[in-house]
């Protein structure tokens, strides 16, 4: 599966309302410099210290925003 990574902050700039609200993301443990990756079926993934855990997910064009907020395509 193919990932773009980012920090939290960005992810913070890429989620609509719709999808996850910023307390969500806070309650999930999204901060700052919290490093998150999105696949390409839009799923949020959280990088913990034993691994990656899911938290949510992006509906819509994601892929253009992911693209336009952190210039990275999937890898």
């Amino acid at each position: 599966m193919k990932f773009v990574e980012m920090t939290g902050r960005s992810l913070l700039l890429i989620v609509s309302d719709d999808e996850m609200s910023a307390a969500e993301l806070v309650t999930a443990g999204v901060a700052d410099e919290t490093v998150v990756r999105v696949n390409q079926h839009g799923d949020i993934e959280i990088r913990r210290s034993e691994g990656w855990d899911i938290i949510g997910g992006l509906l819509g064009n994601y892929e253009e925003r992911i693209h336009r907020q952190t210039g990275c395509k999937w890898a």
